[in-house]
């Protein structure tokens, strides 16, 4: 894949730079600011890019604004949010932005190479991969979707971290056939059309996130 790395720490900038390419990954840009991250993109039109939360000048999050105006410029545009920190609203604002091809990642939690790299792969595809305690920040306050069961969210959160029916099951310790079951329900709540079957969970997510 051809990788844009926006990063302000040169160690971990310089880091993720070798264990991509190690990987067989091309790095066409590695930037440490928002600006040079939007060049950096629109010049070599990678299959995914890699950013931090926070970069020069303000070290807020000038790096994820950026990822959302990259959003905005073209929704499917594969962004994986790679960072040491949860931004609320701002991470809301990009993970609702476009459809699939998305994922927050915190630095701390990824404790396995092989796992980073197969999330890399999964956002590219056009898939999600959200950390957990990203999901569980973000999902704390709701609205329309209180008619969701203490289950039906603990399921939606499983899929917001991209697990697939047969993974959810096996870390609820169900059946597959029960969280079918559960998945149906949290579709009919949401009320997503019933002819959506490609985009379906992906939308339900975007609107569970909406919410916070």
């Amino acid at each position: 894949m051809r990788v844009v790395i926006a990063e302000d720490s040169a160690l971990i900038r310089e880091g993720l730079n070798g264990l991509l390419r190690a990987a067989g990954h091309e790095i066409v840009a590695a930037v440490e600011n928002g600006d040079d991250l939007l060049h950096a993109v629109r010049d070599n039109d990678p299959d995914i890019t890699i950013v931090d939360v926070r970069m020069p000048p303000t070290h807020t999050d000038e790096g994820i604004q950026a990822a959302r105006a990259l959003r905005l410029i073209d929704p499917t545009e594969p962004i994986l949010v790679l960072s040491q920190i949860v931004s609320g609203r701002a991470a809301a604002d990009l993970l609702t932005t476009g459809g699939g091809g998305i994922g927050y990642l915190l630095k701390d939690r990824v404790g396995d190479v092989d796992e980073f790299l197969t999330a890399l792969d999964t956002i590219a595809a056009g898939g999600q991969v959200i950390d957990s305690q990203v999901i569980h920040k973000l999902l704390l306050h709701r609205s329309r979707l209180d008619d969701l069961t203490p289950r039906e969210i603990e399921v939606l959160a499983l899929m917001a971290e991209g697990k697939t029916n047969t993974a959810i099951a096996q870390t609820l310790v169900v059946t597959d056939a029960a969280v079918a079951k559960h998945v149906n329900r949290i579709f009919a709540k949401l009320r997503l059309d019933a002819d959506d079957t490609s985009h379906k969970r992906v939308r339900a997510v975007l609107t569970y996130l909406q919410q916070s």
